[in-house]
């Protein structure tokens, strides 16, 4: 009592802790109608034994290895650990792991090998399962669970932490309602039970044991989680123990806490300090057995920790509100010390205790709240220069568009031109001398800084190039803007609906991503922008077939006098049409002649076709926010009682797969895709999503391996032949129809592809994709004769409105994992991140490809058509993405930043991957560099 005891550690509160964590364990699993049904020991003790139950909200991203830092750190993780999850690192900050093993805890663990990854050589005893393969329901349990008999026999233990992943598998592969959910909770009551009764009866008088349930996050509606979503984020948290009080009376609705409380709370129970970077405040009723002066000694070094938190990451801290109340709180705790060793112990004292608690309560929550936000420490020198790059390409971009789009389809950076060779090198020396004072002064890490001295020249001479090359390109364009033309004849150049639209989406499109609500129902906008397309479409046909012959013929022949003018100036235009002009009359007299009879009237049909179909697509997937949780035709289809309806469905889809994609196959290509669709269907039988006719319901579910690698040999055999065909184009002979069937049939096989990783709800997706594609080439495309950046365009927008049709959203939760591990019998990292990336952007990657296929098999266009498609699709995702990075930037200490804005930075960031592959393979395609064009 005379002389203080704060710096010391109090001593452990429990023998023995059992950390049982169920991956995407969601709280109705426990608290609601599941958990009475299916945990009925659980359920007992929740409500009747001696036990503390909360519902702990984690915070996004909702993946496994950040959640379990937060855990372990009681800190927020950064949003990069959704990348870093894949592979993790060893963990370096302060934690509950080190703490323990340093005071010598022994520790024993079993399951998701993540833990190994983060912790190696924490644990006296540990048995790692891989947590990527999630096909996998039983034996990655089994694995844990074969350990525990003679585990909890032995006392050479403090600490066991169980992590089982059988239910996270479950919902990734079959969602939270599956039938395969109830029997796997009640194999985890089962083991609960069973670790609570051996804990029970090795207990000694001195010190109880401590039984701790939760989950890392828990699952959305579709089964996966990494978003924000009620159901991805509240999982729960049990405390039990005979420390406790026994329950009694009605059962009360659990107490809502932050995941992060647990560190704090673990730390306290154990004896050790808590974590130096921990935000997490005491769970109170844990400790609650306990005397008023232990109470207060155990929140105040907690509210300790967090002030000197506080103090290292806030410059004028002494004015924060937390910092004030806890102060506060720490002179009435000085104060009732002094009465409690006067001999006070009357109810006053009881009292000023229990306000002391109180007054320590609300300044752990205000810190608590005041760390969390202050916790993103921003790399903005790294940022900036990564920004700066952005920006330069895309202003290259924009000034080679009228290169890029003329007859010779240029585009050159002219980086190292006689006038700016001085400049460039002084723009180097400046830069080298910017970071050589940016990285002696910084006082925190710098990504950028880190990097070796050759690799930082090297990108300050990439930044001065990019910057010389803007400069050439606008004196360039200065100085062609005052030669006279050569051909001064009226232009042409009026703008269509068409043109209008293209511009005002884009821009539109644009500006609503600096919005949180906009990008969480981005779907919307891409819906909105393809179904004004599909009107502005039949407008024009309306035009080129109705208001043609009410015409004078006389403006005709003003343009067919015209033809030969218009056409010598097109170099200077932004079209690839060789024979005509792109003006409105000069399209309408050519494509009269195409569209004759029954024809003319379904091209008019076709816009109306198109909105049925996008209409019907979007009931089949809800997706966003704001409506994801509503049912739709998807959840109707994938629920057991209408498995008949889905067989039926699928089996429709895939035979119309294969008539709309076999028109332009050889007999070979054409007999593998028959033979592959009827592999996709058995995969599909064997891993029990769809039944055949014969079948009633008595076969066993497999993992389908065998006959996914049948379908996967089909798939290579047709890319191959397609690839032949295309070397043989390429080097042997220019043989335009034998590169157009080529092309195709590397189509057809990634067709063949996505069927496979598709869920069968989804293969009305691929259905409508391959229809609307043949519908728009034969009616739309070939008799309005738009040019190549029109298409290419149109392209792009259909392929986001598919990227959502699939189901995706810009949320980490709708990514569909189990598509990676489709004929796979264990973990494999590449080719898992090859197909799950595939599964995720097969609508704008098979759109993609289509264009190509389209620009290449017409053989009345420019011989440039590939290459100003490949220069608009670079574009259309290039000004996105780069005013997105800028508009983040400024937004990142936005209230949604991790659970709205990032997210959508990551999948922007996989999407400019694939489109520099189909860049890539665009250019590879484009015969035309190999041909100079005439002056």
């Amino acid at each position: 009592g005379m002389v203080s005891n704060w710096t010391k550690i109090p001593p452990p509160l429990f023998k023995k802790v059992v950390i049982v964590l169920i991956d995407a364990l969601r709280d109705d699993f426990v608290f609601g109608s599941k958990g009475k049904q299916f945990m009925p020991y659980t359920t007992q003790v929740i409500e009747k034994g001696t036990s503390y139950s909360f519902i702990a909200e984690a915070k996004p991203p909702t993946v496994t290895m950040p959640r379990i830092k937060a855990l372990m750190t009681g800190s927020i993780p950064g949003f990069i650990d959704v990348v870093v999850n894949l592979n993790s690192p060893a963990l370096l900050d302060d934690n509950l792991i080190w703490q323990a093993k340093t005071a010598g805890k022994r520790i024993i663990f079993y399951g998701d090998d993540t833990w190994v990854k983060l912790f190696p050589k924490h644990f006296v005893e540990y048995d790692g399962t891989t947590s990527f393969f999630v096909s996998d329901f039983t034996e990655v349990d089994d694995n844990v669970t074969r350990h525990l008999d003679g585990v909890l026999k032995r006392e050479d233990w403090d600490l066991l932490i169980l992590h089982y992943l059988g239910l996270d598998h479950i919902g990734h592969m079959t969602g939270p309602n599956s039938p395969l959910v109830g029997p796997k909770l009640r194999e985890m009551d089962n083991i609960l039970k069973k670790i609570h009764i051996s804990l029970l009866s090795k207990e000694e008088a001195s010190l109880p044991n401590l039984l701790v349930v939760c989950g890392d996050h828990g699952m959305s509606e579709t089964g996966s989680h990494g978003g924000s979503s009620e159901g991805e984020v509240h999982t729960p948290l049990l405390f039990i123990s005979s420390a406790f009080e026994k329950r009694s009376g009605p059962r009360a609705q659990p107490e809502h806490v932050q995941q992060t409380d647990l560190a704090s709370t673990l730390a306290i129970s154990l004896g050790l300090p808590i974590s130096r970077n921990s935000v997490g405040n005491l769970i109170l009723p844990v400790v609650g057995g306990k005397t008023m002066r232990e109470q207060l000694r155990f929140v105040h070094l907690n509210g300790f920790q967090l002030s000197i938190l506080l103090q290292e990451n806030t410059p004028a801290y002494e004015k924060d509100p937390g910092y004030e109340h806890f102060k506060i709180a720490e002179k009435s705790h000085g104060n009732w010390i002094k009465l409690y060793l006067e001999g006070n112990n009357s109810e006053i004292l009881l009292n000023l205790g229990k306000k002391v608690l109180k007054q320590y309560l609300e300044a752990l929550k205000t810190l608590s709240s005041s760390l969390s936000k202050q916790v993103a420490q921003y790399d903005m020198y790294s940022m900036m220069v990564g920004t700066v790059i952005i920006m330069e390409v895309l202003l290259l971009l924009l000034l080679s568009v009228p290169k890029a789009l003329s007859k010779r389809a240029e585009f050159e950076v002219p980086l190292s031109p006689p006038l700016f060779s001085l400049l460039f090198y002084l723009m180097c020396l400046m830069l080298c001398a910017v970071h050589v004072i940016v990285c002696t002064s910084a006082e925190s890490s710098c990504y950028f800084c880190s990097m070796s001295w050759l690799t930082a020249v090297g990108v300050m001479m990439l930044i001065s190039a990019l910057m010389c090359g803007i400069l050439s390109a606008i004196a360039k364009t200065f100085e062609n803007s005052r030669l006279p033309p050569k051909n001064p004849v009226v232009s042409s150049s009026n703008w269509s609906e068409i043109d209008v639209l293209i511009l005002a989406g884009t821009i539109g499109h644009v500006l609503s991503l600096g919005a949180s609500s906009f990008i969480e129902e981005e779907h919307q906008t891409w819906y909105f922008l393809i179904n004004t397309l599909c009107l502005v479409l039949y407008q024009e046909l309306c035009r080129n077939n109705f208001l043609l012959k009410e015409c004078d013929p006389q403006p005709n022949t003003y343009v067919r006098q015209n033809f030969d003018i218009i056409g010598e100036t097109s170099e200077c235009k932004n079209i690839d049409i060789p024979t005509a002009s792109n003006s409105k009359l000069g399209k309408a007299t050519s494509s009269s002649e195409f569209i004759k009879g029954s024809d003319k009237w379904i091209s008019l049909a076709t816009p109306w076709i198109i909105l049925v179909c996008c209409r019907l697509l979007r009931s089949l997937n809800q997706t966003g926010v704001q409506w994801a949780h509503r049912p739709d035709f998807g959840h109707w289809l994938t629920s057991s009682e209408h498995r008949s309806v889905l067989s039926f469905l699928a089996a429709i889809s895939l035979l119309m797969i294969f008539v709309l994609v076999q028109r332009r196959c050889s007999l070979v290509s054409k007999i593998a895709m028959a033979l592959g669709l009827l592999g996709v269907y058995s995969y599909r039988a064997a891993i029990g999503n769809v039944i055949f006719p014969w079948q009633h319901g008595g076969k066993d579910i497999s993992k389908g391996i065998t006959e996914a690698r049948f379908v996967y040999v089909f798939v290579l055999g047709i890319v191959f032949t397609g690839t032949k065909d295309l070397l043989k184009s390429q080097v042997i002979s220019a043989d335009s129809s034998m590169k157009s069937t080529g092309l195709w049939e590397v189509y057809s096989g990634l067709v063949l592809l996505a069927a496979l990783l598709f869920r069968p709800h989804n293969l009305p997706v691929l259905v409508f994709c391959l229809l609307i594609q043949t519908m728009m080439t034969k009616y739309i495309w070939i008799p309005l004769k738009f040019d190549a950046a029109q298409i290419t365009i149109m392209h792009y927008w259909f392929g986001q409105a598919f990227f959502y049709f699939q189901g995706n959203s810009n949320g980490i939760a709708t990514v569909d994992i189990s598509a990676g591990f489709v004929g796979l019998d264990s973990y494999v990292e590449l080719p898992a991140i090859f197909l799950t990336a595939f599964a995720t952007y097969a609508g704008p990657f098979l759109w993609a490809i289509h264009l190509l296929c389209y620009l290449s098999s017409e053989v009345n266009r420019n011989s440039a058509a590939v290459g100003h498609g490949c220069f608009c699709y670079a574009l259309m995702r290039s000004v996105p993405v780069a005013i997105y990075v800028v508009l983040v930037t400024g937004l990142r200490y936005h209230l949604f930043i991790w659970s709205v804005f990032s997210p959508k930075l990551l999948y922007e960031g996989v999407h400019v991957f694939i489109t520099a592959a189909v860049c890539l393979f665009f250019t590879a395609m484009d015969q035309n560099r190999a041909y100079k064009v005439q002056d």
